[in-house]
């Protein structure tokens, strides 16, 4: 599709917001409740689809890693923001290590697939039913935002995501009288994070690598590096992404995030079907996000906070749900063999609970079928 102008202004900046849904919950809830600074955390996220748009000149989104941030937020009691730096730290260094090696390249190589495919469909269900649980919250607003989506997927001229971000800024000032007061609380001023690496504790780091940053890794390959790259090359066959390179970026994104104060970050296959399915084409996008976030942190810290927790969760479920269906859509060039769409089934229904258990499910079932172990 090729746009001119203001038309192609408007998709990219439409897609720069398509994962909002899966971002937004996590950022909040490393700043409300593990109390990283905003200022940190929202730095970190700008310079990393800053980096990554200029990098990939693709639509290459950064997000939260999972994982990582599913085990700090809901234990947030006695995680500490050193074991999520220290986590940070480990990661850039086991990534960098990976794609500097070369090995990185030989997992790759090992990953049929099947199994990348049974991976996109799971994370794209699990995607598809996290949205619809949001959406239940408010149904009569989930409903109206469902149908701008519908009806203004395909349109230029009204992009979906630009009229459903409009939509639910008049929802939250609708529903909280208060904001617009306590927005005008915040004047701008220049908040820099200040390096925190140097004051982590040996207990604190050895914990945020063994119980936050290795639980991680199988998720990390199998989503954010070999299925990005699939779901990435799938869209772009002009411009591919290898899986070294992805991997070196990981590397580099959590270098400069653990520096900063920030969270642990990668890229993944649902964000750019996100960004995909809502008009970015190009690395624009995400240098739009990454401006925008960068200055919310540098700026606005703890105004930005109260402005996205503001923001309709029903609405952030449909995005959800919408970058869901694009990324489950990408099994359609699975057809005919039996033994593949066994091993997709499986690998997409063990996913639904755990995407790196799942990587392994699939390897494991895969070879063992292939050996003639299991006959399907």
């Amino acid at each position: 599709m090729k746009l001119a102008g203001n038309t192609y202004d408007r998709m990219e900046l439409a897609g720069a917001f398509g994962d909002l849904g899966t971002l937004i919950p996590f950022v909040l809830g490393y700043i409300t409740l593990t109390k990283l600074d905003p200022a940190g955390v929202l730095l970190a996220f700008g310079l990393g689809n800053l980096a990554a748009g200029l990098w990939f000149r693709t639509p290459v989104g950064v997000q939260p890693m999972k994982a990582i941030g599913a085990a700090a937020i809901s234990q947030g009691e006695w995680v500490t923001p050193g074991m999520i730096w220290s986590a940070g730290a480990f990661t850039a260094l086991f990534w960098l290590t990976m794609g500097l090696s070369g090995a990185i390249a030989w997992v790759a190589r090992v990953t049929t697939k099947p199994v990348v495919r049974g991976l996109m469909l799971g994370l794209g269900l699990s995607f598809v039913l996290e949205g619809l649980g949001m959406m239940r919250e408010q149904p009569v607003v989930a409903i109206a935002g469902a149908l701008i989506v519908l009806l203004l997927l395909s349109s230029t001229r009204a992009p979906a995501m630009l009229v459903l971000l409009a939509f639910g800024t008049l929802v939250a000032f609708w529903q909280q009288p208060g904001l617009f007061a306590d927005l005008r609380l915040f004047a701008p001023a220049l908040h820099l994070p200040t390096p925190r690496l140097g004051g982590i504790g040996a207990g604190e780091m050895l914990s945020g690598i063994v119980l936050l940053a290795l639980p991680q890794a199988a998720l990390t390959v199998g989503n954010a590096i070999i299925g990005m790259a699939a779901e990435h090359n799938e869209h772009f066959p002009d411009r591919p992404v290898t899986v070294q390179r992805l991997s070196l970026s990981h590397g580099l994104l959590n270098a400069i995030s653990a520096a900063v104060g920030g969270a642990p970050m990668c890229h993944g296959a649902g964000a750019v079907a996100g960004h995909v399915r809502f008009g970015a084409r190009t690395g624009g996008s995400m240098v739009i996000l990454g401006l925008l976030l960068a200055g919310l942190g540098l700026f606005y810290g703890y105004a930005a906070v109260r402005l996205l927790q503001a923001f309709p969760r029903p609405l952030l479920g449909t995005i959800l749900v919408f970058a869901g269906v694009e990324l489950a859509s990408m099994i359609r060039d699975i057809r005919g063999r039996r033994p593949h769409v066994f091993i997709v089934v499986i690998t997409a229904g063990v996913a639904i609970w755990n995407v790196g258990v799942a990587y392994l499910v699939g390897l494991l079932l895969y070879y063992a079928v292939r050996r003639g172990l299991i006959t399907i």
